[in-house]
């Protein structure tokens, strides 16, 4: 089968205009005639992966391995040491990232995973009513997407709706108009700005908002799939982060 055919029901599903200026969503390794005979859907790529992918594959990323130029191939960075991988194995490389954030991802993670229904949405942003006291929100988070440890700031009691964008989304404050905002990756001075504008805040991470991207994508290309007889390889790329509490490791 060749690469371009994939390409095309990919960019049905979730146009690769759709992406941010700064993003890099789209084929990035491979050629458009490429034959492929494995089909494999990842958040990201990690050397360990790369090593055990089977050669001629197609791999579908979130996280586009490449995101500005690259000067220098030498292979002791985290992308030159995949790109040679994949290069010598002939497997081609589709990343699918701000673009199915707005058209699919964040609403998936909304509805599917915790539960709520989207009230009102603006590309990235999804607006929920959930009329909840902050300890009630904190708690339904934690047990949908599992963390034993989660971080927050309270500025109100009770939090009637919130927004909610996948990813690291905190550049966003500024369109945010809700009680309380979940994203990820959400840093020190994030917090003091977010207090100082009555914004409550819910770091939902980074890798565990997201990881359900392969799901999503394996459902999305479902009819494709069992038309053609294929069948995705789902694969799970390592949350580089580890969390302990008093020195012993949690999830």
């Amino acid at each position: 089968m060749k690469l371009k055919e994939i390409y095309d029901v990919l960019n049905d599903i979730s146009s690769f205009e759709l992406q941010e200026k700064w993003d890099n969503s789209g084929l990035l390794v491979g050629s458009f005639e490429d034959e492929i005979e494995n089909i494999y859907i990842s958040m990201d790529l990690d050397l360990e992966l790369a090593k055990d992918l089977k050669s001629n594959s197609l791999v579908i990323t979130h996280h586009p391995l490449i995101f500005s130029g690259i000067k220098k191939v030498n292979f002791d960075t985290y992308s030159t040491k995949i790109l040679k991988e994949l290069i010598k194995k002939d497997i081609s490389l589709i990343s699918m990232h701000t673009n199915i954030d707005k058209t699919h991802l964040n609403r998936y993670f909304v509805e599917k995973i915790l539960g709520f229904k989207i009230k009102d949405s603006l590309e990235f942003l999804a607006y929920c009513e959930v009329n909840m006291t902050f300890e009630e929100l904190v708690k339904h988070i934690s047990n949908k997407l599992n963390l034993k440890t989660l971080k927050a700031v309270r500025c109100k009691d009770f939090i009637k709706d919130i927004a909610v964008v996948t990813g690291s989304a905190m550049s966003l404050l500024d369109e945010v108009k809700a009680d309380c905002f979940l994203t990820g990756d959400i840093k020190y001075h994030d917090a003091m700005e977010a207090k100082a504008r009555n914004i409550s805040l819910i770091d939902i991470r980074h890798y565990e908002s997201e990881k359900y991207f392969n799901k999503l994508i394996e459902e999305l290309l479902f009819e494709y799939l069992k038309k053609n007889k294929l069948k995705a390889i789902i694969t799970a790329s390592k949350n580089p982060f580890e969390f302990f509490i008093e020195g012993e490791t949690v999830e």
